[in-house]
């Protein structure tokens, strides 16, 4: 702890200069006014220009506040959602060095060809139109330099404001505006490095690869570095440019991104966090071409069961079982306030509950879900507030391309389609082998692990105590007994889930033998352990 804090105040002391150029601008924006009261707050446009004018990282900071509707005023996202990250273009004297200084070699040796122009600039940095050497048409991204350093430094200047701001005004501290700085900054560090897109690129290749309808380009790795991205080239065009040509093919193309969406973080445990137009094409085959995978986050599979279950919770308005299925997957300790969350659970799902089912965001139930959280000392996990994010951004989209969108029906079709999987008979079976496996392993290591520690217990300080080495065995043939039993639980428990089934198939004839025989099991083993208890 000692050691972060003075690391945080080194970086606070380093971006002096930088914070004091920050509040130049903000006060000539009266964007400082708001300290001394609602009445001195400036108008959205002022605080939209004062972000563009701060570069880089407070536009990007302006985005992200602009999907956070609990922290401002309607006025003020609309504003902010007019925010763009479109900046100047970089020299081609300074793309040039760059691509040939990361790849070891010059430019045309590297490419056949290499288009001077930049299809697009961002604030990450900009695209270039090239051809590999064999003939390859190509997307070559190139990042723009000295991003973390300016970074680091913007980011010890937002933590530095806030910290003055809450001084100022106590009442912001409920707002936790340190957690959302931290996590923009984790963010904005996944964007710069092109490595982890480059891996995520590929990851999503392979778990989308046969996925009808969508195209994700190849990563061309002999010519990406960390600073360099190559890849297949989109001939695709931007879904809001597409959709005003095509309105017929929203409501497919719209279904489809749903579907991505869901499958790949509930069956592949990852999911794109900034799906908005400018990262969706459409190809000219009708399929869709997702880009820019700058900004991904993962799901390991007790994350992904506890997700399913959340939103299942959320979609049936059941506060009780969606709050055990948030604990499951937030950190969880003494200090949280389980009465207060679920009061304001049941407080947010009767909001969804009170409106038209066709028009309920997700995004704003997981974002009260994790307001609620915050509230009551959950401590929420960095994946589910980019997940949030992402929903916000994604219903946000449908909204504007295809209002009569029922997102709703394919959001709980697919969550049907899950939660039949989370109960699939397969499932079942694989996790009752599992446990059979871990029962075993235990049944075969107990006796001899309780033999050791009893052995080095009576080798201690206390000496050897008659009888102890025979309370190791009874203890141990205990063990063995209750993972027997617990063995023939599981098949009994399996078996009943199978049971559940509404239509009568094979699955209620193996249903009806595993019951059969962990009943059998469990009454061989109370007739063994009677047997044995009458014998002494």
């Amino acid at each position: 702890m000692a050691e972060t804090t003075k690391r945080n105040n080194h970086n606070a002391v380093r971006a002096l200069p930088r914070l004091f150029q920050i509040l130049g601008v903000l006060a000539r924006h009266k964007v400082l006014g708001a300290l001394f009261g609602r009445r001195h707050w400036p108008t959205p446009t002022q605080v939209r220009e004062a972000f563009e004018e701060l570069g880089l990282v407070f536009l990007k900071f302006g985005q992200v506040l602009a999907m956070r509707h609990d922290l401002l005023p309607a006025a003020y996202i609309d504003e902010l959602e007019l925010l763009h990250d479109n900046l100047p273009p970089m020299s081609f004297d300074v793309v040039k060095p760059t691509v040939e200084q990361t790849l070891g070699n010059s430019l045309t040796a590297l490419f056949a060809s290499f288009d001077q122009t930049p299809l697009a600039a961002a604030t990450i940095g900009q695209v270039h139109d090239a051809t590999t050497q064999d003939g390859r048409r190509v997307a070559v991204k190139v990042q723009r330099s000295g991003l973390a350093p300016i970074i680091s430094t913007d980011i010890a200047a937002l933590h530095t404001l806030v910290t003055v701001g809450e001084k100022l005004l106590p009442r912001l501290r409920a707002l936790d505006l340190h957690r959302v700085v931290s996590e923009f900054s984790s963010s904005l560090k996944r964007e710069i490095d092109f490595n982890r897109e480059a891996r995520s690129i590929m990851l999503f290749r392979t778990a989308l690869t046969d996925f009808h309808g969508l195209w994700i380009p190849d990563v061309i790795t002999a010519l990406s570095s960390d600073v360099v991205l190559t890849m297949d080239f989109s001939t695709g065009e931007r879904i809001d440019k597409y959709a005003k040509r095509h309105p017929e093919a929203m409501p497919q193309l719209m279904d489809t991104l749903v579907r991505v969406m869901l499958q790949s973080i509930f069956e592949e445990g990852v999911f794109h966090a900034d799906p908005h137009p400018g990262n969706v094409f459409v190809l000219p085959d009708g399929r869709l071409s997702m880009l820019d995978f700058g900004n991904t986050g993962e799901f390991d599979e007790p994350m992904r069961e506890s997700l399913v279950l959340l939103l299942d919770a959320v979609v049936k308005g059941n506060a009780r079982a969606a709050t055990e299925a948030y604990l499951e997957m937030a950190s969880s300790g003494e200090d949280i306030n389980r009465e207060g969350l679920l009061a304001d659970m049941k407080a947010a799902l009767y909001e969804i509950r009170q409106t038209n089912i066709a028009r309920v965001s997700i995004g704003k139930a997981l974002d009260s879900l994790l307001n609620a959280g915050s509230r009551n000392g959950v401590d929420n996990p960095a994946e589910f507030v980019l997940l949030t994010r992402a929903f916000v951004i994604l219903e946000s989209m449908i909204g504007r391309l295809d209002p009569q969108h029922d997102y709703m029906a394919s959001f709980r079709g697919q969550i049907a389609r899950l939660r039949e999987q989370h109960f699939a008979a397969q499932r079942i079976t694989d996790k009752s082998t599992q446990l059979a496996r871990d029962v075993e392993r235990l049944v075969i290591d107990a006796p001899g692990d309780t033999r050791r520690v009893l052995r080095r217990f009576a080798e201690g300080d206390l000496g050897r105590l008659p009888g102890l080495e025979a309370l190791g065995a009874r203890a141990s043939r205990n063990i063995e007994r209750l993972a027997r039993v617990i063995a023939y639980a599981a098949l009994v428990i399996s078996g009943s889930l199978l049971l559940l089934r509404p239509m009568r198939d094979w699955h209620h004839l193996l249903g009806e033998a595993m019951v059969i025989s962990g009943i059998v099991g469990i009454v061989v083993a109370g007739i063994g352990a009677v047997r044995r208890d009458h014998g002494r």
